[in-house]
């Protein structure tokens, strides 16, 4: 089995970020007001797990002039861009007649989406719309109209905020821009950046201390 690449010491492992905790903030008030203009009746609120949780849970707090409810599906995807899933975790409420908005943190390719979204329209709501904080449509496969997004972003590989890398990062609480082929082959190449972690930037020395968010063997 080959060893995956080590970052050297000194080498630059530091992303750039794409928004801030303030742009961040922003992006979760304006589509709020959004979604409140749009179903001022109430709204279900159905997060895709486990990326779509911070966000989630940020909207849902700014939604304080209208009904929610909260809501989670969770999938396992069989095969990358396939968007074949398999259902996991379904939605344990009553969604008939009532107003819909599927949560994302980044819409890509468009096929899980469809799916998703078709999933839920089969249970008969009113209506459904997607909101996602992060649009990546230069990835596009599926034509997919996401009525509220945070931002539209090009073909870059993100990470925090919900975003991840082997279950790493998703408490980061902004969004930056990860080199993607260095993750892939060392997803904790960034921890020494974003946690402060000397282990990340490859120094044989450093004391070691793991992550808790870190998947065990």
């Amino acid at each position: 089995m080959t060893e995956p690449a080590r970052v050297p010491v000194g080498d630059t492992a530091t992303p750039e970020t794409l928004l801030d905790e303030a742009a961040i903030g922003e992006c979760v008030a304006r589509l709020a007001s959004e979604i409140a203009a749009d179903h001022p009746d109430g709204v279900v609120l159905v997060g895709v797990l486990r990326g779509a949780l911070i966000f989630l849970a940020d909207l849902a707090r700014a939604l304080r002039d209208v009904d929610v409810e909260v809501a989670f599906i969770a999938i396992s995807r069989y095969a990358p861009d396939s968007g074949r899933v398999r259902i996991l975790h379904d939605v344990d409420v009553e969604l008939a007649g009532r107003d819909v908005v599927l949560v994302e943190d980044l819409v890509d390719t468009g096929l899980t989406l469809g799916y998703l979204v078709e999933h839920l329209r089969r249970q008969d709501p009113r209506r459904v719309d997607v909101c996602a904080l992060l649009d990546r449509p230069a990835r596009r496969i599926l034509p997919m109209t996401v009525r509220y997004v945070g931002r539209e972003i090009p073909d870059v590989f993100v990470l925090g905020y919900g975003l991840h890398r082997a279950d790493l990062y998703r408490n980061v609480p902004r969004v930056v821009v990860a080199d993607r082929e260095l993750v892939r082959a060392r997803p904790d190449a960034y921890l020494g950046s974003l946690y402060g972690r000397a282990e990340a930037a490859g120094d044989p020395g450093a004391r070691v201390t793991r992550s808790p968010y870190r998947r065990r063997p």
